[in-house]
């Protein structure tokens, strides 16, 4: 019964991690194409609040819940899948821990727009480009730790 719930929250957790960082990449990408300040500081708000709320507490419980299942099975941590799907956890972080900090001077940069009815300035675009960049290493990776965690290749290579 513990291993059964220790997977399905592990499940889950992954689910909101794809989930919530395909959605996020979806409505930021759709509000940048209009150019509108209003817009992009309302969606932009709305995506750092569910980086905090969905991706951050998924962030917290995929390690611990990981941890437990690992230890429940048996499974070495630092060796094979596992390990390599650790290490990968670690790249999506160093991708995504920028991205949060761009996402909130990315939103505050949009609302100053709107508030004075001008056009989005360079720093913002420059903003996007990074965003936009680091969100694709850190999305496939995530890809690849879910497919490690379903088909657990041993050995590895």
């Amino acid at each position: 019964m513990v291993y059964e719930l220790l997977r399905y929250a592990h499940v889950i957790g992954a689910c909101v991690l794809l989930g919530t960082g395909a959605g996020i990449a979806f409505f930021m990408v759709m509000s940048n194409r209009s150019q509108n300040p209003v817009l992009i500081a309302h969606v932009a708000g709305i995506v750092v609040l569910a980086d905090t709320v969905f991706t951050a507490t998924a962030a917290v419980v995929q390690p611990v819940t990981g941890y437990l299942l690992a230890r429940e099975t048996g499974w070495p941590i630092l060796e094979g899948w596992v390990l390599a799907s650790l290490c990968l956890y670690v790249f999506v972080g160093v991708f995504w821990l920028p991205v949060v900090w761009v996402q909130i001077r990315m939103r505050r940069l949009a609302s100053v727009a709107a508030e004075t009815q001008t056009d989005l300035p360079a720093e913002y675009h420059r903003l996007y480009r990074i965003w936009f960049a680091f969100g694709f290493p850190a999305f496939f990776a995530v890809l690849a730790i879910v497919w490690l965690m379903l088909t657990r290749p041993d050995p590895l290579f």
